[in-house]
């Protein structure tokens, strides 16, 4: 794929058509928009320790992963009460379409939830909602939330996501960690292409959380 050097100067080679050019931006975004936006050159800041949840975290063996993190100007109660305040997700994430509980009670340990999102059309998979039924793995109230569960539509498979997120009190406010696996033969089979598609939508989930969440203390 990649040629050996030459003595002499290479033939110039043609440019692009514009229209090429468009076209594989339109992929790349369709790939990266299976929960909304473009994903960033770099993943955020990386932590010395694995980040846990009550001692459990994200699948280590994982070869689909993303991490990131962001600092939100508002109170520690008002953030994880977005977070996990699942049934209302669709009033602040325009990715998310439906989500309802599947058990009564406040979110807790054992607690299930479904919900659905957009998958678009890429050169191997067709446009598709996947539905995801998550089931929360820990939680300490104020501090982390751990889910897992698969995530099904017609034509792509995730068998299994596993999502933590942590919320520490910082200078500014609170900041919010976030990272997440995901296994299945369906998504291995393409790791750069489904990374890109994880981190796309850990990135917008958190810029909505954090504008969410700012509005909401600020009266905005």
């Amino acid at each position: 794929m990649f040629g050996s050097r030459r003595s002499h100067s290479p033939a110039p080679q043609p440019r692009p058509r514009a229209g090429v050019r468009a076209a594989a931006l339109t992929v790349s975004l369709a790939v990266a928009g299976v929960l909304g936006a473009a994903v960033p050159p770099a993943q955020a800041a990386s932590h010395s320790r694995p980040a846990q949840c009550r001692g459990e975290g994200v699948d280590p063996a994982a070869r689909i992963r993303y991490q990131s993190d962001t600092v939100i100007d508002a109170p520690l109660s008002t953030v994880f009460k977005l977070q996990t305040d699942v049934e209302r997700w669709p009033s602040w994430q325009p990715p998310v379409l439906t989500a309802e509980r599947l058990g009564p009670g406040p979110l807790r340990k054992g607690s299930r939830f479904r919900w659905t999102t957009p998958a678009p059309a890429t050169p191997s998979t067709p446009a598709t909602t996947l539905e995801i039924t998550s089931t929360v793995r820990q939680l300490q109230r104020g501090h982390c939330v751990l889910w897992r569960g698969p995530a099904i539509g017609e034509g792509l498979r995730i068998d299994e996501g596993v999502h933590l997120w942590t919320f520490t009190k910082v200078r500014g406010g609170v900041r919010v960690h976030t990272e997440e696996t995901w296994t299945g033969a369906q998504v291995e089979a393409d790791i750069p292409t489904a990374t890109a598609a994880l981190g796309a939508g850990l990135e917008a989930w958190l810029r909505d959380l954090k504008t969410t969440a700012e509005a909401r203390a600020h009266g905005r």
